[in-house]
């Protein structure tokens, strides 16, 4: 019996979590569907504000943009933070290996408001213009320690036993990497991946300090147009991005679920 009231309650609070989280998000799609243009009541159903949206040429621009920052940044770092793990996971010397994941970390635990000071200062101090650079390589170097934690887990399951076959079978060290290493940790190349590609869509804090006069991303944007007072426009950008981003989330489950699926072929 007391069980069975621990389970309610804890199903109560999960369900109020969930409407506190997503409330908002749900409030702000339905108002763009609002044919009046303020949030204060629903005077009927239009889908003029979507048209609105695609008309606005300077905002597809942006959304455009954006959306080549998010994966150039993404597939750079998920090379990178490939190549990255891959080096640590072969270090052999246990000090040396703390010290480059601690490294590693710095950019994950460091706030963002520090870290868009620092690159600001730096490309201050080294003459790069701000602009579509100054934020590409941001994101970059903040997604690169993403990548090296999705990759690392699955390099340290990796079977040495798989590698001594492989090369007891005549396999060079390329081979072995691209026939054995590679396969075995594209999920977590993947997981890297979409995890990079997300955080670069979302970020504001890092964007707002580097992107300079002439250029913005769309968090910038919407903070931006924000600041005069929110348009019904906006309402019906943020749905898609919501659509956007949890069709990003359904995909990194699905990488995960493949995972986890060879995990079990490989036990049996």
């Amino acid at each position: 019996m007391t069980r069975l009231k621990s389970f309610k309650w804890s199903r109560l609070y999960l369900t109020l979590v969930f409407i506190m989280l997503y409330a908002p998000i749900i409030f702000l799609v339905v108002y763009s569907f609002n044919s009046g243009q303020t949030m204060d009541h629903f005077q009927g159903f239009t889908l003029a504000h979507y048209g609105e949206l695609f008309a606005d040429r300077r905002l597809i621009a942006i959304v455009l943009e954006t959306l080549v920052i998010a994966l150039l940044s993404a597939l750079m770092a998920t090379a990178i933070g490939t190549l990255g793990a891959l080096w640590i996971h072969q270090t052999s010397r246990p000090v040396f290996k703390n010290t480059l994941l601690s490294l590693n970390n710095i950019l994950i635990v460091s706030p963002d408001v520090i870290i868009g000071a620092s690159f600001l200062i730096f490309f201050t101090t080294l003459s790069i213009p701000l602009g579509f650079t100054s934020v590409l390589l941001s994101h970059m170097a903040f997604s690169i320690p993403i990548v090296v934690l999705m990759v690392l887990p699955r390099l340290k399951e990796l079977n040495g036993s798989m590698l001594d076959a492989a090369a007891d079978l005549g396999a060079n060290q390329a081979q072995i990497l691209r026939h054995v290493i590679v396969p075995f940790i594209t999920p977590g190349i993947f997981s890297g991946f979409f995890m990079a590609l997300t955080y670069s869509l979302d970020d504001f804090a890092v964007t707002f300090f580097v992107t300079g006069n002439g250029f913005s991303t769309l968090s910038v944007e919407i903070y931006s147009r924000a600041r005069q007072g929110i348009s019904l426009e906006i309402n019906a950008l943020s749905g898609l991005l919501f659509i956007l981003t949890l069709a990003l989330i359904v995909g990194y489950y699905f990488v995960q679920q493949s995972a986890t699926k060879a995990k079990r072929r490989e036990a049996r």
